[in-house]
């Protein structure tokens, strides 16, 4: 791996390190703490949440390119999107406590092949449309990502594998709550 690679890294950490929906609370002068996707969609503001989505995943999706772009090798892309993933998850600027990373690693991880980014979001809508759980979607969709990537673009297993790692560990409360039947389907939110 080549040192400028290894400083791509570590801007696109950074970089991931911002936090999205801290920025844009703090620019649309809300008095939130955090505007996360879930609390921005149960209090119905749905630009908000537009947004912060957006944002997420250009913070995965812009340094791959700009990687691809720049000659990194498939492997070095592979580890830009996983450090994308690692800042958002674990932001320096905030502690070490970030979101759970789903929009940041759908952004990492579609310009590998739109292939890969249409069989992402197919299986999370799907299971999503039958199950009308979020976390069920995404752990799910994460588990059986890395086949995708390996018959797309098999180059990009390893480190997509481990970006579903991460997405998996910060879904583990979700996945308890599942377990034990408290998980909330979305709609479930919105008749409160």
């Amino acid at each position: 791996m080549s040192l400028f690679a290894i400083i791509y890294m570590l801007f696109t950490y950074l970089l991931g390190s911002i936090s999205s929906d801290v920025v844009i609370c703090r620019f649309t002068e809300r008095n939130d703490a955090r505007v996360t996707n879930s609390n921005v969609l149960q209090k119905g503001e749905y630009r908000l949440v537009l947004v912060v989505f957006l944002c997420d995943v250009l913070k995965g999706m812009l340094p791959v390119w700009v990687g691809y772009y720049l000659g990194l090798t498939y492997f070095e892309l592979g580890m830009v999107a996983l450090a994308a993933c690692l800042g958002h998850i674990f932001p320096i600027f905030f502690k070490f406590s970030g979101g759970k990373g789903v929009a940041t690693a759908f952004g990492a991880i579609a310009p590998i092949a739109w292939g890969v980014a249409g069989s992402m979001l197919g299986t999370w809508l799907l299971i999503f449309l039958f199950s009308g759980y979020v976390a069920l979607s995404t752990v799910v969709t994460a588990l059986i990502l890395p086949f995708y990537v390996w018959w797309f673009k098999p180059e990009f297993t390893f480190p997509v594998a481990l970006v579903c790692c991460l997405l998996v560990y910060r879904h583990h409360e979700n996945i308890q709550r599942l377990w034990r039947g408290q998980e909330d389907k979305i709609w479930s939110k919105f008749k409160k």
